[in-house]
């Protein structure tokens, strides 16, 4: 009896970690199969991504700021705001890439992210275009949680409000009369600014004009540097 049953169990004892190993070969087979053509589809369609990402990125940057002045490729002329005291004063966490605009090589602005911070419903990011001498070209919405039909007024298709920005710039004193963050005009006309809020919703435009005026002071303060 004894004799006769070692072998049974040792012939099954192989036979099932030859089962065992077939299994696991056929699933290694079925996930390198699918590992292949994962990347063959990712090879094909990810310059197709990409030309659609920088298409729709060019497509808002002449949004705010015209082709007709630049010649460059901003998406290719870059700088990154890598400082934490500059990047906090786009309301940002983290560094900011800077897309430069030029004509005959000489710059013509400067887009980048802009975070306004304590709006209604949480933070609002934002696109900004600067000329030089700090003159905002434009702004859009790029994404936020604003109440429909109160704070979403924000956006373009919406209203005209965000147009309200274009060829503003910060009054820019002396040294010895103050600082430009002080100009008064860089608020809404509840707290005796110049820009419009939204009837029931003024936190979210309060929110917006702050992002833009420390933005603003930015430019002012990094000057020519965002071009080097």
């Amino acid at each position: 009896m004894t004799n006769n049953t070692k072998p049974s169990n040792h012939s099954e004892h192989r036979t099932l970690f030859q089962h065992m190993f077939g299994s696991a070969y056929k699933l290694s087979a079925f996930i390198l199969v699918c590992i292949v053509l994962l990347s063959s589809v990712y090879s094909l369609t990810a310059p197709k991504i990409a030309h659609e990402h920088r298409e729709a990125m060019l497509k808002t940057f002449n949004k705010i700021f015209p082709p007709s002045l630049y010649d460059n490729q901003p998406l290719e002329d870059t700088i990154t705001i890598s400082d934490p005291k500059q990047f906090k004063m786009l309301g940002s966490d983290h560094p900011v890439v800077i897309y430069r605009a030029r004509k005959n090589k000489q710059p013509a602005g400067a887009i980048f992210q802009v975070v306004a911070r304590n709006a209604y419903s949480g933070h609002i990011t934002l696109l900004m275009a600067v000329f030089p001498d700090g003159q905002v070209s434009g702004v859009r919405v790029l994404q936020h949680r604003e109440t429909p039909g109160l704070g979403d007024k924000i956006e373009e298709r919406k209203d005209n409000w965000i147009l309200s920005f274009n060829g503003k710039r910060l009054n820019i004193p002396p040294k010895e009369h103050g600082d430009p963050v002080d100009d008064p005009r860089w608020a809404v006309k509840k707290d005796g600014g110049v820009f419009d809020q939204f009837t029931g919703a003024t936190v979210t435009p309060r929110a917006v004009v702050a992002a833009i005026k420390k933005a603003l002071l930015f430019v002012h303060q990094t000057g020519e540097k965002i071009y080097e």
